[in-house]
């Protein structure tokens, strides 16, 4: 359970640094076409915590599967927030609660079940 209890903090910074690289330019005036230097400051350090999440992940898991649905399930933990904390989107629709519960429920069955 720790191993995945950190594959998932690895994954979900992952999926906020992405989420920094992507739509910061939105976010933020000084991203504004700055495509280049957003991919030079953000892609290493998310390679990283997505490959060591992910080799975490997989010792843990045994498997491929497990390492996919705790990293897509990790996004849908970590996007919504971000985009109504920076963007003030409402996450509070009915398709995006159902797809954050779902998220939720996948990333329990990964920890839970063994």
């Amino acid at each position: 359970m720790k191993e995945k209890l950190l594959a998932l903090l690895l994954f979900s910074i992952g999926h906020a640094l992405t989420w920094a690289n992507v739509y910061g330019q939105f976010a933020w005036d000084f991203w504004k076409g700055k495509a280049v230097l957003a991919a030079c400051i953000y892609a290493i350090p998310t390679s990283l915590l997505f490959w060591y999440g992910s080799k975490v992940c997989y010792e843990s898991t045994g498997g491929a599967w497990g390492v996919r649905l705790l990293g897509f399930s990790a996004s849908y933990f970590v996007f919504p927030f971000m985009t109504q904390i920076f963007l003030k989107e409402s996450m509070f629709e009915p398709k995006t609660m159902v797809c954050i519960l779902l998220s939720f429920l996948i990333i329990a069955v990964q920890m839970l079940w063994d």
